[in-house]
C-alpha cells in the first residue's frame, strides 16, 4: 500500500508543471488567508507582550473599592495619607515610603500617520517617581519641575503623535504644557503616556482627588501584608492589586476582541480558500481520469488514490501557508501601531509575529488543504474504472 501511495503521489507531483495556473490559485489563496490571520493576531500578541512587560511583582496599585481601572477610581487626600502607613512599603534612606499618589487626565492629540485625533493619558505622578520606577530613564531633555506646567513624554507616544518634541506646547483645558523631556521604560505601557507633577495637575484642574496610589514593596512576598493592612483599616475602602496583574487584566478585553476579529475575518477568507482548493483538486482529478482508471485496472487500491490527492493538496497548502507566514513576518513584525486601550488611553505597541503565530498560520493552511482535497480524493477513489475509461 505504501509503495502504491508513493508511486501515485510521485506521478501527481510530476504532472504539476502542466497545472501551474490552477495550483497557484490554491497557493495564493491560502497565502492570503494566513497572512491576514497572522498579521491581525500579531496585534493581540504585541499588545499582550507590552502589557506583560509593564509592572513588577514588588509594586502594588491601590484604587477605590470596585474600580476596574485607574480612570474610574477616585481617592481623596485622607485615603492617600492612610495608604502611606501600609505594612510592607519600602522606604528610602530618609525613612520616607516610596510611593506615588497619581491622577490621570485625557489629552487630545493627533497621529503623525494620518492626522487623526486620539486620546492620550497625561499621568500626574508623585515626587518619588524615579525611586518608584527605576526603569524610567530620560533619553532626551530633562525631568519636569514641580509647580510648573512641564511634561515628559514616553518614547512610543513621541514616535506616534504630533506636537511632542522638546519645546512643543500641548494645550489642554486652558493650561499650556511644555514638553521638556522624553523617557523610556523598557517598552512597557507607560511609554504611551505623558507625565507631570500630580499636585500641579490637580491644582490646574481644581480637582482635589487622586485616582490611584502605586507603592514599591519591600519584596514581592510583602504584597499580602500590604493588602491586609489596608483592607483591615476602617478608614479605607480600597482594592489592592499587584501592578503586573493589573496591566495584564487591562489588556484582556482588547486582546480578546482583536483575536475574535482575526478569526472571523480569517474564517471567512478560509471558506473562500477551501472552495478554491476544491475547484482546483476536482479539476486535477478530472484531468487525470485516464491515469486513475488505468492505475485502478492495474490493481492500485482506492487508498492510494485518496492519499495521493490529499498529499498534493497538503503540499500546495503548506507552500501557501509558509509564504503567507513569511509575508506577515516580513511586512508586519516589529511595526509600531496604536489603538485605543480603554482606560489606558491610546496604546502604542509593536506588532509581534512570533514563531507560535507562524506555526498557527501553517496549521490553518493544512486544515484548508485537507478540507479542499478531501472530497476530490474520495471522488477519485470511488470512480468506477469502466466509467472513467468511458469519460476519457
Amino acid at each position: 500500500m505504501f509503495r502504491q501511495i508513493g508511486a501515485v503521489t510521485g506521478m501527481n507531483f510530476r504532472s504539476l508543471p502542466q497545472r501551474v495556473s490552477t495550483s497557484l490559485v490554491v497557493v495564493i489563496g491560502i497565502a492570503g488567508v494566513v497572512a491576514v490571520l497572522v498579521s491581525v493576531l500579531a496585534m493581540s500578541t504585541g499588545l499582550i507582550q507590552t502589557m506583560e512587560n509593564t509592572g513588577r511583582e514588588d509594586r502594588a496599585i491601590v484604587m477605590r473599592n470596585g474600580s476596574i481601572a485607574e480612570t474610574s477610581s477616585a481617592l481623596d487626600r485622607d485615603s492617600a495619607r492612610l495608604i502611606v502607613d501600609g505594612a510592607g512599603i519600602k522606604r528610602d534612606a530618609q525613612g520616607e515610603p516610596i510611593l506615588s499618589a497619581e491622577t490621570m487626565r485625557i489629552l487630545s492629540l493627533r497621529k503623525k500617520e494620518d492626522d487623526s485625533e486620539v486620546n492620550a493619558i497625561l499621568r500626574g505622578v508623585g515626587p518619588k517617581l524615579q525611586q518608584l520606577r527605576p526603569e524610567l530613564k530620560i533619553v532626551e531633555g530633562r525631568m519636569f519641575q514641580p509647580a510648573v506646567t512641564e511634561i515628559i513624554v514616553g518614547k512610543s507616544a513621541h514616535a506616534q503623535f504630533k506636537g511632542l518634541n522638546i519645546g512643543d506646547v500641548v494645550t489642554s483645558r486652558g493650561a499650556n504644557w511644555t514638553v521638556v523631556g522624553i523617557f523610556e521604560t523598557g517598552g512597557d505601557a507607560h511609554e504611551s503616556s505623558l507625565m507631570t507633577d500630580a499636585e500641579t495637575l490637580i491644582s490646574i484642574d481644581k480637582r482635589g482627588a487622586f485616582q490611584s496610589v502605586t507603592a514599591l514593596l519591600e519584596s514581592p512576598a510583602a504584597f499580602q501584608a500590604f493588602k491586609d493592612s489596608l483592607s483591615s483599616n476602617p478608614g479605607l475602602s480600597v482594592d489592592v492589586v499587584r501592578e503586573r496583574e493589573y496591566y495584564q487584566q487591562q489588556s484582556k478585553t482588547l486582546s480578546t476582541i482583536i483575536s475574535v476579529i482575526a478569526y472571523v475575518v480569517g474564517g471567512i477568507m478560509a471558506v473562500g480558500a477551501v472552495f478554491a482548493a476544491l475547484n482546483t483538486m476536482y479539476s486535477a482529478v478530472s484531468a487525470r481520469l485516464q491515469e486513475i482508471a488505468t492505475l485502478r485496472a492495474l490493481g492500485f487500491g482506492s487508498t492510494a488514490m485518496v492519499m495521493s490527492v490529499l498529499a498534493e493538496a497538503l503540499v500546495l497548502a503548506l507552500i501557501g501557508g509558509a509564504i503567507g507566514a513569511l509575508i506577515a513576518w516580513l511586512f508586519f513584525n516589529g511595526n509600531t501601531v496604536s489603538t485605543s486601550g480603554g482606560g489606558m488611553g491610546q496604546m502604542v505597541f509593536e506588532l509581534s509575529v512570533s514563531p507560535q503565530l507562524m506555526i498557527l498560520g501553517i496549521v490553518w493552511a493544512c486544515i484548508i488543504g485537507v478540507l479542499g482535497g478531501l472530497f476530490p480524493a474520495v471522488r477519485a477513489a470511488r470512480l468506477p474504472v469502466a466509467m472513467a475509461l468511458r469519460a476519457v
